[in-house]
């Protein structure tokens, strides 16, 4: 059981224990990747698919185990890591995510004088003259560092605004231990990007980039403070959400001091209904909340797991609502661009639709698919999927016969496969924060079933979105009439560069069908901006009448072109 170094061990000792860490994390990767290469891309190429395929549970299995004991014997990062591919139901054979899945709760604490040393450092005094109590017992340990509760002297607590805090502090060494598990990381990125199955659907190197950019942030507590300040100001004054408030005065970049907001677990089910409080009513207002985050505000906690999320009772007559959701731990949080949030409004939208074709369109939008992809084909499996599947809850899903999985597997597995699908920058924490939360969710209630919480809130995002479609369709309709006001531009260009000699005719019936595409060419463009304005007068019209009407009068121009050229070239 270790996890980081030791504080009592000297300069030398620690080197050694540093450079022992990433030897065994590069180790561990070059052994399984090689494994991966000879039964996966090896043996498939002669003849020996069969043979990967029977192994292959037995040693994802094995992979999980090692990986397992590894992470827990090392800490620091490792957990992290272990943690996230824990999450990843979607994608991951149940061999792997299962046995990864109690990482989070076995993390090893840190011995008290370890912590008491490295707080009061940080602090600038002995811990009883900073706060009037100080648990030695840990509330929680985690892979960087640890929480203890505590209270505020009277003169502290009146600036902040609290009484009863939890401290959390950082692991000692945990800097160094970060600093080399990121440097072993970047080396298996780089080994994976040689993986040309693995190149052609992630930028490894990026991808450790942006891991390597959220740990840090997630060390340095001061950025943790002001994330839960900002998180607090996305849900002010909204009933269903709780934010604990920093005492900023007693928080450095290794201690970190918040209100104790400490709760029902969100998975607590039992404690749930003891406070009378309906589990099944819980996932619902879970799911809309993270929604908010990701489609709206754009700035969301990347760690939903329930050991960070709280259901707080509310005292009689505070509001419509006997509950709220409280939520800690803002060291991962994750920002979506405006561009990629825009996709996933529009993935929302035609999910809850169950449209293939438009959910195709917004996956490619966010950047999942590349633009030359060719689609038709996942448009057809999408149809496909949402005619049989859609709509259907996690228990519904668990009573379908899984050879009707198999089926649409075998049908459509090669068109996802040969697609050339990629992981955007930036789109690692958010299939983190949904993965948890429909794990949360389905363990709230496994009757639920994320659609009735999709097509409302879809339904909402398209009323939103409705106030864009005038600008839309403005913005579409001069894109059109743009191009067909350059095609005879383009023709007239075509004819010059013929009469130049730049290109040889002799034939003269070419020369008649050249002035008759140009005739066609002209007749076609004043069709398209008279139908550009006219339409364009009809969506206006409805907000504003003066505008739209001349726009629609507008329309006789072209039309009355459109007739002069047909006659002149009779």
């Amino acid at each position: 059981m270790a996890s980081g170094p030791r504080p009592q061990v000297g300069p030398a000792a620690f080197l050694g224990h540093v450079r022992s860490r990433y030897r065994r994390i590069l180790r561990f990767a070059a052994r399984h990747l090689a494994s991966v290469w000879w039964y996966e891309l090896l043996l498939p190429r002669i003849g020996l698919a069969r043979v990967a395929e029977r192994t292959r549970p037995a040693r994802m299995q094995r992979f999980a185990r090692r990986f397992h004991a590894l992470a827990v014997e090392l800490g620091g990062l490792m957990i992290k890591v272990g943690q996230f591919l824990s999450s990843r139901l979607d994608v991951l054979p149940p061999e792997i995510t299962e046995e990864l899945q109690g990482l989070q709760d076995e993390v090893p604490p840190v011995a008290f004088p370890a912590i008491r040393a490295l707080a009061s450092s940080e602090l600038g005094f002995p811990l009883d003259e900073v706060f009037a109590m100080f648990e030695e017992e840990p509330l929680a340990a985690a892979s960087l560092g640890q929480a203890h509760r505590a209270r505020l002297l009277p003169a502290d607590a009146e600036v902040a605004g609290v009484k009863d805090v939890v401290v959390k502090v950082q692991r000692p060494g945990i800097e160094a231990i970060v600093a080399v598990d990121l440097a072993a990381l970047r080396k298996v990125g780089g080994w994976l990007s040689h993986f040309r199955i693995v190149a052609d659907r992630a930028d490894m190197p990026s991808l450790v980039e942006e891991f390597a950019q959220t740990s840090l942030e997630e060390i340095d507590y001061l950025h943790e403070a002001a994330s839960a300040e900002r998180f607090a100001a996305d849900f002010a004054g909204d009933a269903r959400v709780h934010v604990p408030r920093p005492a900023w005065e007693r928080c450095t970049r290794r201690v970190l001091t918040l209100e104790d907001v400490t709760a029902i677990k969100i998975t607590d089910t039992d404690a749930l209904r003891s406070a009378g409080i309906d589990p099944a009513e819980v996932a619902p207002v879970f799911a809309s909340v993270m929604f908010d985050q990701l489609f709206t505000n754009g700035f969301f906690h990347a760690d939903p797991h329930p050991g960070n999320i709280f259901v707080t009772p509310t005292r009689p007559g505070s509001g419509s609502h006997r509950w709220k959701l409280t939520f800690i731990d803002f060291g991962m949080m994750g920002e979506v661009t405006p561009s990629t949030r825009s996709g996933l409004r529009k993935l929302l939208i035609a999910a809850a639709a169950r449209d293939g074709k438009g959910l195709v369109a917004a996956i490619r939008d966010v950047g999942v698919l590349v633009p030359s992809a060719d689609t038709v084909e996942l448009e057809r499996a999408m149809t496909h999927l949402f005619a049989r599947f859609g709509g259907m809850g996690f228990a519904e899903l668990r009573e379908v016969d899984p050879r009707e999985f198999r089926d649409f597997a075998e049908e459509f597995g090669e068109v996802v496969r040969s697609l050339p699908f990629q992981l955007p920058e930036n789109f690692l924490l958010i299939i983190r924060a949904m993965s948890l939360t429909s794990g949360v969710c389905s363990s709230l209630d496994e009757r639920f079933n994320l659609w009735d919480s999709v097509e409302p809130y879809a339904a909402r995002l398209l009323r939103e979105e409705g106030g864009n479609i005038v600008q839309d369709a403005a913005r579409q309709l001069a894109g059109a009439a743009g191009l067909a006001l350059r095609l005879p531009q383009r023709v007239d260009d075509l004819i010059t560069r013929i009469g130049e000699g730049n290109v040889s005719v002799a034939n003269p019936r070419l020369e008649r069908q050249v002035a008759r595409l140009d005739r066609t060419a002209r007749r076609t463009a004043s069709a398209v901006v008279f139908a550009a304005l006219l339409i364009a007068g009809a969506v206006v019209r409805a907000d504003d009448s003066v505008l739209g009407t001349v726009l629609m009068a507008a329309s006789a121009v072209p039309l009355l072109h459109g007739a002069w050229v047909g006659r002149r070239g009779r």
